[in-house]
């Protein structure tokens, strides 16, 4: 396959995942690094062998060796260099939420639709191997009419005042935050598994910390670090720390779900658990290779990730084989490869979530903001496109 020349803007904890993530595929080349701190984009550089770093992403873009670009900035960076990066003509793979609103990210899809570039809203988290296995089971009819569909999202690092990110702050992130950054990834993932879409549901938010104290100098993500009274400002805060969603997928399945970023003890567990006629399955990030597949009449059980166990159409999920773990890094390169494959091949089936999908959870996200605000139940627009 031809080598793709990627630029990666954004540096941080997830920017890092990306960089890592190119560097795994073999036939993409990280050519440059954007990043408004410039030294530390072109240590990065150095580091994964980049031939350019710069403080602005337009150099970047300007710049015809350049065929894709990954978006890993702020969240409200996400809109305008997404839109910038289309019409210079480059196939985007864009981190969640694909923008801050829905109208933003609607101008996205049809700007992508018109300058037929290949795009990507980056929800890695239904390519664990085992969340693919889910999928291909309800596909199979093996799970019967789904009827609940019930989780969580929970971690514990903003569990004190003293934890800070960018994310806290409205301007950098929307309006939303726990909702908009671990909701939105459960509930892409509930919608992928079971092939249905969430049409109405009832929300309650909480901020639990009404202040924060913010250092006074940059700290990483999941940094947690221990500030003495000198070192931060106290700061009024303007979006959750937890949320609960209680929904409906159509006219017989119902759900509700929680997202916590307050959750002592719980470092970054997604567990969704699917109820059918036939059977049950219930799966863990925390435990990323196990599924629990429950029976009414007969025992429950513990399937490990095997690929020669795998349903056929998830097995290309799994590059490992039995008792060698695949978890979060290894989502990424499973999105990538199939992400660049498409742009290799454009009669390729699209395999990852695109811009649309990202459109689709900015509307869920919107209607759990107003349902919130009004308590009561709102409905969820229809979803306009599908994806694999």
């Amino acid at each position: 396959m031809q080598t793709i020349r990627t630029a990666v803007f954004g540096t941080g904890f997830v920017g890092r995942v990306h960089l890592e993530g190119i560097r795994r595929l073999g036939f993409v080349e990280l050519y440059a690094i954007g990043e408004v701190q410039v030294e530390k984009a072109q240590q990065l550089a150095e580091e994964f062998g980049a031939h350019k770093a710069e403080a602005d992403y337009r150099r970047i873009l300007e710049d015809p060796a350049v065929e894709a670009v990954h978006v890993c900035t702020p969240n409200f960076l996400h809109f305008p260099i997404a839109k910038d990066a289309l019409q210079a003509g480059k196939h985007v793979i864009c981190e969640k939420p694909l923008a801050t609103s829905a109208a933003e990210a609607s101008e996205l899809v049809a700007l992508a639709a018109k300058t037929g570039r290949r795009n990507c809203t980056s929800h890695n988290l239904r390519y664990y191997p085992m969340v693919q296995q889910m999928r291909r089971m309800r596909e199979d009819g093996d799970l019967g009419e789904i009827l609940v569909v019930q989780g969580t999202y929970s971690q514990d690092w903003l569990l004190l005042d003293t934890d800070w990110n960018w994310r806290l702050d409205s301007k950098h992130n929307g309006p939303s935050r726990c909702l908009a950054d671990i909701g939105s990834h459960w509930c892409d993932m509930a919608e992928h598994i079971t092939g249905q879409r969430i049409t109405s549901l009832c929300a309650d938010l909480q901020t639990f910390h009404k202040t924060r104290k913010q250092p006074k100098g940059p700290i990483e993500t999941f940094a947690g670090k221990t500030l003495q009274p000198e070192d931060y400002t106290v700061v009024p805060i303007d979006t959750e720390d937890f949320g609960a969603v209680v929904f409906r997928m159509g006219e017989r399945t119902r759900g509700a779900f929680t997202a916590s970023q307050v959750s002592a003890g719980r470092k970054n567990r997604l567990n969704i658990e699917i109820y059918g006629t036939k059977c049950g399955v219930s799966w863990d990030q925390e435990k990323p290779d196990e599924l629990w597949i429950g029976q009414r009449n007969t025992a429950s059980q513990l399937m490990l990730k095997d690929p020669s166990l795998l349903k056929q159409k998830a097995k290309p999920f799994a590059d490992l084989p039995g008792g060698h773990s695949e978890g979060y890094d290894d989502t990424f390169k499973q999105v990538f490869r199939r992400f660049y494959r498409s742009i290799g091949d454009p009669a390729a089936e699209i395999e990852y979530p695109q811009f649309a999908d990202g459109l689709r959870q900015l509307r869920i996200l919107e209607a759990e903001l107003k349902s919130h605000q009004e308590h009561g139940w709102v409905d969820v627009p229809a979803f306009q496109a599908a994806s694999a």
